[in-house]
């Protein structure tokens, strides 16, 4: 009796658990279609002729790809430009970002002096300071400075602390290096500049590849700072020259969504590959949704 049990159990055991994971597998790839769906209509309505735009019942897949449509787009206003001084603004933005936070957070992290968690703590509570409250200030300086019109208001900043979350982020992953490694190098003569560049960042790959990818993608789809400081087109970055492009021709909505693929497509590149030091690095510094 009891083996016939066993058995029983045996057999039910798997077929239970298989049966849950095809039903999460499932779950999840219904979840990943809804939240799919807006950037399979853009990527199809780009790909449409005028007249299937609005047609009803809507057309998923247009019987023939305008290609043609991206480069119109990308002839009517000059596109190539808008990508280079985005590509400019986000990578000394990533590139300042990423060094003066890894800085600041190993200070947090690694160096023991008077009023360090009070420090912490007041940096941590600028997170809850709405961005519209410097943003006057903000703008005045830089007009001081003639930085009106230039891309520099868009990557400088980046260069001063790096953003209170990223410092957290990286102070919370130093965190989980032995602190012997630090007394190692000390006594060996290093200095504290010396153990940051040679002991610790070279340990930090996934942390600081996270705040790479965030400051990139911010920067990238930054829109209100190019709307402020950006007067002339030329200067325009990508997210501001689609906005002209609407400004221009928003009926023609095949233009406009082939506009917004050619936005977008660069971020979904980057993030891909950079998945998996993405996820490693929040879980290794212990952050939940």
């Amino acid at each position: 009796m009891t083996d016939a049990v066993e058995v029983r159990t045996g057999r039910r055991a798997p077929v239970s658990r298989y049966v849950g994971g095809a039903i999460l597998y499932l779950v999840l790839i219904l979840g990943a279609l809804v939240f799919m769906m807006p950037f399979l209509w853009m990527l199809s309505t780009s790909l449409k002729t005028p007249d299937l735009v609005t047609q009803y019942p809507p057309v998923w897949i247009p019987p023939k790809f305008m290609w043609s449509n991206y480069v119109q787009t990308w002839k009517t206003v000059p596109f190539g430009l808008f990508t280079k001084n985005t590509l400019q603004v986000a990578l000394l933005a990533t590139i300042g970002t990423t060094l003066s936070a890894c800085v600041v957070a190993f200070g947090f992290a690694r160096i023991r002096f008077p009023g360090r968690n009070a420090l912490f703590v007041l940096m941590l509570s600028t997170m809850m300071l709405p961005g519209i409250v410097t943003l006057i200030p903000g703008y005045i300086l830089f007009r001081e400075l003639g930085w009106i019109d230039t891309l520099k208001p868009l990557w400088v900043p980046a260069f001063f602390g790096g953003g209170a979350f990223n410092v957290f982020l990286l102070r919370q992953f130093f965190m989980t290096i032995p602190l012997e490694l630090d007394e190692a190098s000390r006594i060996d003569g290093a200095s504290w500049w010396q153990v940051f560049w040679q002991v610790v960042l070279p340990l930090a790959g996934p942390a600081t590849t996270t705040v790479a990818l965030f400051s990139f993608i911010g920067a990238w789809k930054d829109f209100m700072g190019p709307l402020i400081f950006i007067n002339s087109l030329e200067k325009q970055t990508l997210e501001l020259g689609l906005q002209t492009f609407q400004t221009l021709y928003g009926t023609h909505w095949e233009l406009m969504m082939a506009g917004a693929v050619i936005v977008v497509l660069p971020l979904l590149v980057i993030f891909f590959i950079g998945q998996r030091f993405f996820i490693q690095g929040i879980v290794m510094t212990g952050l939940k949704g």
